[in-house]
């Protein structure tokens, strides 16, 4: 359309006139998404910026950075135009999607039934779970779940995720506290300010692998069985159907596996990403 497009990792900010995914009985009122992503010339996608291998706001860089950044770089390639990033919050993440500040929201989501009635959940792309992350020095005071959920024990959250609904519907005894940044819940647990953080074994491991004072419970075994996976504007099929062929070639191609590697198994030996087909396990798809 002639605008002048930021690059494609720095964050900005966008203000629909109108939302994106207006419905009627479940179906979009607005054009397609990928209608309007192809005459804007731009596709927005949201995301947090502070859950790290997926979506990390590079401060000094002024830049986002992660796999899913890396994987919305290639999903801009592939629709041939450019990517735009919006900066959003786990508290906001979905309201944003409704709102139609962007059209995609991509960066370590868990695919959950509370979010599917809002908006559409794409294809999973990787399998993760539910870890704890604690100190090296408490290993022995926590070996199981019980063992944390104890009266005086601190677990730190970060608000509006998937990881503060897990504490809050597990933990019975232990303290929870709130801490806005999730980036800065590691460094808490480190100086003694909480004693526990509840996140994807993935990002625990990942963490625990830079800072040797750390350590990760069972991330091999995790407390449950997740995916991840983008949301869409809820009605939108067209762009639903896009976008989970997309991620099945992403998968066939080998595209998931080199960021896999780049993001995580250099750091870590972990989860690997998801091998079966999804055309096996969805027939119907």
């Amino acid at each position: 359309m002639g605008e002048t497009q930021k690059p494609r990792n720095t964050a900005e900010s966008h203000q629909p006139n109108s939302k994106i995914g207006g419905l009627v009985g479940g179906v979009s009122t607005k054009p397609p998404c990928l209608d309007t992503i192809l005459k804007r010339g731009s596709i927005l996608v949201g995301t947090t910026g502070d859950y790290k291998p997926f979506s990390y706001f590079n401060e000094k860089r002024k830049e986002f950075e992660g796999l899913d950044i890396d994987a919305a770089t290639k999903l801009g390639e592939d629709l041939g135009v450019a990517v735009r990033f919006v900066k959003t919050t786990w508290k906001t993440l979905t309201q944003g999607i409704l709102d139609g500040q962007y059209e995609i929201a991509m960066g370590g989501i868990t695919r959950n039934l509370k979010r599917q009635k809002e908006v559409y959940l794409t294809d999973p792309y990787i399998d993760v779970g539910k870890c704890p992350l604690i100190r090296k020095t408490d290993m022995d005071q926590f070996k199981i779940f019980a063992d944390i959920d104890q009266p005086g024990v601190k677990i730190g959250v970060n608000p509006g995720g998937t990881n503060e609904e897990f504490v809050r519907a597990n933990i019975k005894k232990a303290g929870i506290k709130v801490i806005e940044n999730n980036l800065d819940i590691p460094g808490n647990i480190t100086n003694g300010k909480i004693d526990v953080m509840i996140t994807d074994n993935i990002e625990a491991m990942l963490v625990a692998g830079h800072n040797p004072l750390l350590y990760a419970i069972s991330p091999q075994k995790p407390l449950t069985k997740d995916d991840f996976a983008y949301m869409v504007p809820r009605g939108d099929l067209a762009f639903l159907a896009w976008m989970n062929l997309w991620v099945r070639q992403m998968h066939r191609t080998g595209g998931y596996a080199a960021l896999y590697v780049k993001w995580i198994s250099k750091t870590l030996s972990g989860p690997e990403p998801r091998k079966k087909t999804l055309e096996k396990k969805n027939a119907h798809g």
